[in-house]
Order: C-alpha cells, then structure tokens, then sequence
C-alpha cells in the first residue's frame, strides 16, 4: 500500500555525527591536488582528485537516500552508519597519490561500505511484503548497490592500468542506474524537506574545509602589515559571499516542502560541493608560488563561475514559479564573462585579481538577493520574474 502522507522527518543527531568523517575526507581528497609539477597540477593527481571526490559524496547520497525513506534512528541504523565511518577512515587513509599502493585497501572499504548499505535494504524488505511500491524501490536499490560494490571488488584486484577505469566504471554505473531508479519512485515517498536539509548540512560542512584553508591567508610576523589585513580581508570576503548566496537560495528560494523524488536537486549538489571543494583548492593555490599563475587563475574562475551556475540551476525547486526574463539570464552571463576576462587580465596582479574575485561573488549575490526579494513579495503575492 503506498502511502504519500508522511511525517516530516528530522535531521538526527547520529546523521550529524557521520557527516563529521566526510569532513576529514574533503581534506584527504583536497590533498591529491598539492603534487605539483613544473608549475602544474599533474594529469594523475587531478584524475585522481575527481574520481575520489565523486566516490565519496555517492557514498554519502546512497546513505542519505535509505534514511530518508527507511531510516528509523534505532540501533540498527546507528550500528550500520559506525561500521561505515569506520571503513571511511581507511579508504581516507588510502586517499594519496601513490593511491597504487594501498589500492586493495582502499576499493575493498569502498565495497564493504555499499554492501553495508545494500544489507540496510535487504533486512528493511520483510518490512514491505505488502508494500508493492517499496518492495520495488528496495529491490531496484539493492542491485544497484551489490552491482556496484561487485564492480569495486574488481577493481581492488585487477592491474594498476585497469583499476583506474573500473572505479570510473562503478561510479558512473551508480549514478546511471540511480537516477533511473528514482525517476520511476513516487515523488511523495521522499521526505524533501530532509533530503534538502541534509544536501545543506554537506554543504556546510564543505565550507568549513574553506575557512580552515583561508585561515593562512591571516599569517603574518605580529606587525602591522597592509598586505595581510587586505588579503586576509579579500579571502574572508569571498567566503562569506559564497556562503551568503547559498544561504539566500536555501533560505528564501527552495520550495523545501514540495513533493519530489529530489535526484535532480541532489545530482546538483554534487557539483555544488565539487564546484566548493575546488574553490577551496584554489584558494590555497593562489598563495603558493609554486603553482603557475595561468592554471590557478582558470581553477579559481571556473570553480567560482560553476558554483553560481549550479546555484541558479536549482531555479526548478525555487517558489518562483516563472522563467527568467532574457534580460536577466544574459546579464548572469555578462558578469561572468566580464569576470572571467578580468581574471585573465589581473592575474599578474594579485591586489587587482583577488579584488576582481570579490566584486564578482557579491554581484552574484545581489544578483540573487533580487531573487529572494521577489519571492517574499510572492508572499502577497505581487512579484514578477527577475529582470
């Protein structure tokens, strides 16, 4: 019997307490992109970031799916969610450069964790027999996830060259066969108000990398030095703004207590926090000498203008029922544009690229302040689509 009348799931103290291990494996995966060569970040560090990062926020979708829809914070759930932690820690471990080394350790954690989850659904389908709607989901879930897992096993053990594409296989099979299961569930069997909260909490949690990064931009010798103040003040700025518009957008602009099934909202949040965690990256490269000014010049303005992008592409949950005026869209791209184009231009100039950065992030956030502004007036309503 399928039943679309649920209460509002919280946010539980235990889901809080596994999100703190995803905060050590931003940092684990942030960390593959500081081999540098010649100026660069090498082919196989960043091959390596992106694949990683991708695993893990899967891992971190595929557990927040099955509490959504079938988490009922008891003992088994906890268990389960600290037997994941635990093997986190040493697929972190196995998170490095010389990833070849550790690579059983790290794709044997990486299959224990979906099997763990696929086990979570197996255990819950006894509770459905009469339940057609959730016997199906289940099931779909379940050989997803002992697929998947069976194409990590392969990789743990198949030849350096090979390794690399089965994990990319096992990954791109995940989100695939996901996604078609999602679009055929029910939208009402999702609690979006949870799924939305919990894709925020990621977010936040991403940002805290980004502040612990952009804490070096406040070292100084104890004097009173100009350069400090301004570039500590010009990082703090730009963090803050990309906080502030996410804030606006979760805030004010989600409809968070529509029916969706939210697969679309969180293959979003993926690059959201991807888009994050290459800022954060960036951010770091930006006072390093080491690193050519070319390459972590289009790192920091890509990831800034991708991360604006993502944020307007969420515009289909937003209570603003109405497309954006023409106007609008290519004023979004104008600023970008000019913005990409200045960074080019400044990036010998540190004063004037960091300043260009920070003109750029809360333009956006005006920008989108004009958004939320709107959709309180809708309140009346007397609004109008964003000129």
């Amino acid at each position: 019997m399928l039943t679309l009348d649920r209460e509002e799931r919280k946010v539980e103290y235990i889901e809080l307490i596994y999100d703190l291990v995803f905060v050590y494996m931003v940092g684990r995966n942030n960390s593959l992109l500081e081999h540098i060569e010649g100026g660069f970040v090498t082919l196989q560090a960043f091959a390596a970031y992106a694949l990683c990062t991708l695993a893990i926020i899967q891992i971190w979708n595929f557990t927040t799916f099955y509490i959504n829809m079938f988490g009922r914070n008891g003992m088994r759930d906890h268990v389960c969610l600290f037997i994941n932690m635990y093997l986190m820690y040493f697929v972190g471990e196995a998170t490095r450069l010389d990833w070849f080394g550790y690579q059983k350790q790290y794709h044997i954690a990486w299959a224990l964790i979906l099997i763990n989850i696929g086990v979570q659904y197996t255990i819950e389908l006894r509770n459905h027999r009469a339940d057609v709607w959730n016997r199906d989901i289940i099931i779909r879930m379940m050989v997803v996830l002992f697929a998947e897992s069976a194409i990590v096993l392969v990789a743990a053990f198949a030849s350096p060259r090979i390794s690399p594409w089965a994990s990319l296989a096992a990954v791109l099979f995940g989100i695939l066969m996901t996604s078609i299961s999602r679009n055929k569930s029910p939208a009402g069997m999702v609690d979006f108000t949870h799924l939305s909260e919990r894709a925020m909490l990621y977010v936040v949690f991403t940002f805290g990398e980004m502040i612990i990064v952009i804490s070096a931009y406040f070292v100084g010798d104890g004097s009173f030095d100009w350069s400090v103040i301004y570039f500590s003040l010009m990082g703090f700025l730009i963090v803050a703004g990309l906080f502030f518009s996410y804030e606006i957008l979760y805030d004010y602009l989600i409809d968070r207590e529509r029916p969706d099934t939210g697969m679309v909202y969180m293959i979003i949040h993926i690059f959201i926090i991807y888009a994050l965690n290459n800022i954060t990256v960036s951010l770091d490269f930006m006072r390093e000498s080491g690193v050519a000014l070319l390459p972590k010049t289009l790192l920091i303005t890509a990831s800034i203008a991708g991360y604006f992008v993502c944020l307007f592409l969420t515009r289909g949950y937003a209570k603003i029922e109405c497309e954006p005026s023409p106007a609008f869209i290519l004023k979004m791209f104008a600023m970008m544009a000019a913005f990409a184009v200045l960074m080019i231009v400044t990036r010998e100039n540190g004063y004037l690229s960091i300043f260009v950065t920070v003109a750029y992030v809360w333009g956006m956030v005006w920008m989108l302040r004009g958004i939320k502004r709107i959709a309180v007036e809708l309140e009346a309503p007397s609004g109008d689509c964003p000129r």
